[in-house]
């Protein structure tokens, strides 16, 4: 490290340290919601005991699926490792409750690029909700802010569910914290009061003391490869919400008849269980690691999503360096600075889901967990990379450290201090 680097980070460790304490706070009274959830349903060591083929009377499943429900204050949820993803617990929980004539309207503009084919907007849309004539539309932004005028235009009697992305995903624009999502919630169920209001709840797990559960929404979901897999869990996602709405989720998961009754926990369980307990604790090593990464790339005059002393309610910190070389040098060094594969290059390629090419840095234990220290996005202008997770903040600190570094050193950066 430089000593004009070293400069940079200690600047930027004094920017950030008074928030550090509202972070561990927040971090705190979310730990003591997870242990009573366990303490509550008495969670012993036979929970982590895995079951095989039908998977019938899994006492460990079914209690850890109680914890997720106690946690999100829901009626009942869905924690299986045969939600292979965030996408798939979404696409789940929107056939799962969608039916023939039903219109799906999401009020935070067009929802992440792995859901365009799910809805029907693109690709070959075989087997999306167009395919089984459930309607779809999603009223854009206005600027920052959902634009309500044209959202009570658009409710209309076939209008089932409303969605709501609480992240930005690969959008260039804020991420909605949970007090937004309450006015929105307000809103449409002024307009409609049985419309069901789901949730993607995807990288917001434990950032705020509130869920989207706990000011109205109907349904929400997630992946445990993110936050509430605490950095252990290998694979698996959440569905939580009213019992009703979850129960036609697992017949969609299963067969009808069938619903969660079957499906083998293998051996998910112990870290599923402990992956949660300490979710609370890695999301705010996470969030400190935002902060600094923002704190330190705003010292070097590049612009940042949100700012470092802005409220958080997501692990994103997005980077816009309106130059794909500078993007991709940036991803490059991230993964240079990672546990695993730190020799692999990442470079701009097609993914499945995605319309554009994707770079991706994701020298990760358990591959594609965004809990974990990443930094990907499509190369596409503004040319906005998006950085998240980080096990430890120490680790986010010497990777962004090294990636700093890495441009000055290609000549990227112009720094004048």
């Amino acid at each position: 490290m430089t000593e004009q680097v070293k400069r940079l980070k200690e600047r930027a460790e004094q920017m950030i340290e008074a928030l550090h304490k509202e972070t561990d706070e927040i971090a705190e009274q979310n730990q003591a919601k997870v242990l009573e959830a366990f303490r509550k349903n008495k969670v012993s060591d036979y929970h982590f005991n895995p079951s095989t083929g039908y998977g019938y009377d899994d006492e460990g499943r079914d209690t850890l699926e109680r914890v997720y429900s106690d946690a999100f204050h829901t009626e009942k949820a869905i924690v299986r490792p045969q939600l292979i993803s965030g996408t798939h617990a979404i696409s789940t929980a929107l056939f799962g409750v969608l039916r023939p004539g039903d219109e799906l309207l999401y009020i935070t503009g067009k929802p992440y690029d792995t859901l365009e084919e799910i809805v029907g907007v693109r690709g070959s849309g075989n087997g999306s909700l167009k395919d089984f004539q459930i309607g779809y539309d999603a009223v854009p932004l206005k600027g920052n802010q959902v634009d309500f005028d044209t959202v009570a235009q658009k409710i209309n009697a076939n209008t089932k569910m409303i969605g709501i992305q609480r992240s930005k995903g690969y959008a260039n624009r804020d991420s909605f914290k949970v007090q937004e999502i309450e006015v929105m919630i307000q809103f449409v169920k002024k307009i409609k009061p049985d419309v069901i209001v789901f949730v993607d709840n995807c990288y917001g797990e434990f950032v705020e003391l509130r869920e989207p559960t706990d000011v109205g929404a109907d349904l929400i979901a997630g992946s445990l490869i993110k936050n509430p897999g605490g950095g252990l869990a290998k694979i698996g996602g959440y569905i939580a919400g009213k019992t009703e709405l979850v129960e036609l989720c697992g017949y969609r998961l299963t067969t009808p008849g069938i619903g969660l009754e079957a499906g083998a926990s293998l051996y998910s369980l112990l870290e599923m269980y402990q992956g949660f307990f300490l979710a609370p604790h890695v999301v705010a090593q996470a969030i400190k690691g935002a902060r600094f990464t923002a704190a330190m790339l705003s010292l070097c005059g590049i612009e940042t999503s949100p700012a470092w002393d802005a409220k958080r309610t997501d692990l994103i910190q997005s980077i816009s360096f309106h130059d794909s070389e500078k993007m991709v040098l940036f991803a490059q060094a991230i993964q240079a600075a990672s546990p695993v594969n730190a020799h692999v290059k990442p470079i701009g390629a097609y993914m499945p889901g995605y319309a554009d090419d994707v770079i991706m840095a994701a020298g990760t234990f358990i591959q594609g967990a965004s809990l974990e220290l990443t930094a990907d996005g499509p190369i596409r202008p503004p040319y906005e990379l998006y950085v998240q997770g980080g096990l430890t903040y120490e680790h986010v600190k010497v990777a962004v450290i090294g990636a700093v570094q890495a441009l000055l050193e290609k000549g990227a950066l112009n720094l004048q201090n």
